[in-house]
C-alpha cells in the first residue's frame, strides 16, 4: 500500500469518525429534547389526574433516568459498541452500587412506601424518627421537617418508616392535657363549674367534644383537676397557653387559697 493510499484511507476513517461523532452529538441533543418533552407530557398528565405531587415527582424522575440510559445505549450502538456487554457491565455496576449504597437504597424504598401508604403529607404535623414538627418535603431519600423551634431537620426515610409515626394533623381535633392544683378547702365541683364556663370562650376550643374537667387525683395539697379542652392541632399551643391563663385568672377571681405545699416551697 502506497503512502497516498494510506493517507486516503486515514482521511476516510477520520472523516467517518468525525461524522459519527457529529451525528452522535446531534442524536444526543435531539434525544434529550424528546426526553424533556416526554417528561413534561407525563408530568402534565399526572397533574391532570390529580396525582400526589411527591408521587408524580418519583414517577417523572425514575422515567427520566430510564430514558437517558436507553439514549446512551442507543448512541453506543450507533458507534458499533456491543450493547449487550455494556448492559452486563451496567448491571454489574448496579449490583456493586447497590451493595455500597444499601443505606441510601433502603431510604429510597422507604420513601416509595411512604408515598404509597401516605401516613402523612406535606404540611402535616408529625412525630417520627425521633423528630416532631411540620413536614416540608418528602424527598427521594429524606423527609424534611421543621421543628416547633423553627429548626429545619432532615430525617432518613428508612428511619421514619421503621419507627412509629404519629400524625397530629390527621384527625379534626386534638386534646390539650393540663392539670390544676386546688387547696384542700376548695370545693372541686365549684372550681370545675367556674372553669367550664370560661373554657368554652377560649378561641379555637371546639364545642364537640366539650372540654373535660374531672378530679384526676388527690395529694397532700388537695384535689388535682384534669383540664382537657379540644382544638385543632394548628391551634394547640395557643389553646394550651390560654387555658393556663384562664386557670390562673379563675382561681384568682374566685379567691381560692394557694395550696399549702406551694407556699412552703416559696417560703423555703
Amino acid at each position: 500500500m502506497t503512502i497516498d493510499e494510506v493517507i486516503k484511507t486515514s482521511l476516510n476513517l477520520v472523516t467517518e469518525g468525525v461524522l459519527k461523532v457529529v451525528v452522535a452529538i446531534i442524536l444526543w441533543f435531539i434525544g434529550r429534547r424528546l426526553i424533556s418533552f416526554a417528561l413534561s407530557l407525563v408530568s402534565k398528565g399526572l397533574r391532570g389526574q390529580r396525582f400526589d405531587v411527591t408521587l408524580s415527582s418519583y414517577v417523572v424522575s425514575s422515567l427520566g433516568v430510564l430514558l437517558n440510559i436507553v439514549l446512551v445505549v442507543a448512541i453506543l450502538g450507533y458507534f458499533g459498541i456491543e450493547t449487550t456487554s455494556f448492559a452486563a457491565l451496567l448491571a454489574a455496576a448496579g449490583v456493586a452500587i447497590g451493595a455500597a449504597w444499601s443505606g441510601l437504597l433502603s431510604n429510597f424504598a422507604a420513601g416509595v412506601f411512604l408515598i404509597i401508604f401516605q401516613p402523612f403529607r406535606v404540611g402535616d404535623f408529625i412525630a417520627a424518627g425521633g423528630v416532631s414538627g411540620t413536614v416540608n418535603e418528602i424527598g427521594l431519600f429524606i423527609t424534611t421537617i421543621t421543628t416547633p423551634d423553627n429548626v429545619r431537620t432532615y430525617v432518613g426515610n428508612s428511619k421514619i418508616f421503621a419507627d412509629n409515626i404519629q400524625n397530629f394533623s390527621a384527625n379534626p381535633y386534638r386534646r390539650v392535657d393540663l392539670v390544676a392544683q386546688l387547696h384542700h378547702s376548695v370545693n372541686p365541683q365549684e372550681a370545675i363549674r367556674i372553669l367550664r364556663e370560661r373554657l368554652v370562650n377560649i378561641p379555637h376550643v371546639v364545642s364537640n367534644p366539650a372540654p373535660e374537667l374531672e378530679i384526676l387525683e388527690f395529694n397532700l395539697a388537695g384535689p388535682v383537676l384534669a383540664v382537657r379542652p379540644y382544638c385543632h392541632n394548628d391551634h394547640y399551643w395557643q389553646v394550651y397557653f390560654d387555658t393556663n391563663r384562664v386557670i390562673r385568672e379563675c382561681f384568682t377571681e374566685a379567691q381560692f387559697p394557694v395550696p399549702q405545699h406551694y407556699l412552703r416551697i416559696e417560703q423555703s
